[in-house]
């Protein structure tokens, strides 16, 4: 589908009050450019029995909000509503306060710092508060202020299962990352990193120097050399976008290697040919919709709090600004992430 985290059931917007207390946020009634999108006072969320309600102060901006945005690809449309979108607040990553939990939510209390994907809890991030259900939160890193966390959830989490059950990774083996600049390529090259692997990051030349900071082994400028026509083969191979076909990911690949595509042009040909190619073979070809649980989200965390992860935030956007954010996320051109910052 083009993006991280446009993969499960329909989602809900969660109820709002009848009372007169209202909030600011992101809205768009249609599908369209970034100039589709406006500030206005929305009724606050009051949270359902299984979900609480966040004060958010920080909000990540991933590809999914984009292709949402503009219902593209087509199939966006027939999850998110064909004519009009049913999602009309976007933002999935949050990171805040609770402010109110549910009459069914245990574990949670109000005043604790969370951080979390609500992409499965009715989106909604782009506002001064959202709900979420109570399992889609975490404790927020210890360390990590707002903005950072705010960062992680959707990207981290991709990249997270992108390698581990996409690419069946294992200590050793040489994982190549193209797109090792992006929100979910920086998270890749640290997260290989930590589980072992010898990292190669693909990225332009004004990127070099970022990747080989987050601790990749080795790195390419895709404008001088095509890492596919090097004769490097690699057990996995992780990319953010199809720059090449998957005939060419292919023959660059080991004996019993996995190539998986986590969104961007090819996700069409990774999904319909990916499991041809794979059968009666060792190699694994295809791509992987990712989904946040709260199991990975506390993985990605203990990961931040050993030091063996980070945020790279490109850009730091208020929310009246989300227009201007969503498009510079929509060029391709951000290094690692794009924040939204809430609250003070």
């Amino acid at each position: 589908m083009g993006a991280p985290g446009l993969a499960g059931t329909i989602p809900y917007q969660c109820r709002v009050s009848n009372q007169e207390a209202t909030v600011k946020a992101i809205v768009r009634h249609v599908y369209g450019s970034p100039e589709v999108m406006h500030l206005e006072e929305v009724a606050q969320p009051q949270p359902k029995d299984d979900e609480v309600l966040i004060q958010v102060r920080a909000a990540g901006t991933n590809a999914a909000d984009w292709h949402l945005l503009r219902g593209k690809p087509f199939l966006v449309r027939l999850v998110f509503g064909l004519l009009r979108p049913r999602i009309k607040i976007l933002g999935a990553d949050v990171a805040g306060v609770v402010a109110a939990v549910g009459a069914k939510v245990s574990g949670v209390r109000p005043g604790d710092e969370v951080f979390g994907n609500t992409s499965e809890s009715g989106w909604g991030t782009f506002a001064e508060y959202v709900c979420a259900k109570a399992d889609a939160v975490a404790p927020k890193p210890a360390g990590c202020t707002f903005e950072e966390a705010a960062a992680v959830p959707m990207a981290a989490v991709t990249a997270l299962q992108a390698l581990r059950d996409g690419g069946r990774m294992q200590p050793g083996h040489k994982v190549l990352i193209n797109g090792a600049s992006g929100g979910v390529g920086t998270f890749a090259v640290q997260i290989a990193k930590a589980g072992g692997a010898e990292v190669t990051g693909v990225c332009s030349t004004a990127n070099l120097d970022l990747v080989r900071s987050l601790g990749a082994d080795h790195v390419i400028d895709y404008t001088r050399e095509d890492v596919i026509r090097s004769g490097q083969r690699y057990d996995v191979i992780m990319a953010t976008a199809g720059y090449h076909s998957i005939f060419d990911y292919r023959r660059a690949l080991t004996p019993s290697g996995s190539y998986v595509l986590v969104g961007g042009d090819g996700l069409v040909q990774a999904m319909l040919l990916g499991p041809l190619l794979s059968l009666g073979g060792r190699r694994k070809l295809g791509s992987i919709l990712s989904r946040p649980t709260q199991a990975d989200l506390r993985h990605v965390k203990e990961l931040i709090e050993a030091g063996k992860l980070r945020s790279v935030i490109d850009r730091r956007y208020p929310l009246a600004e989300v227009p201007e954010a969503i498009g510079y996320v929509e060029a391709g051109h951000a290094k690692g992430k794009v924040v939204i910052t809430v609250s003070p």
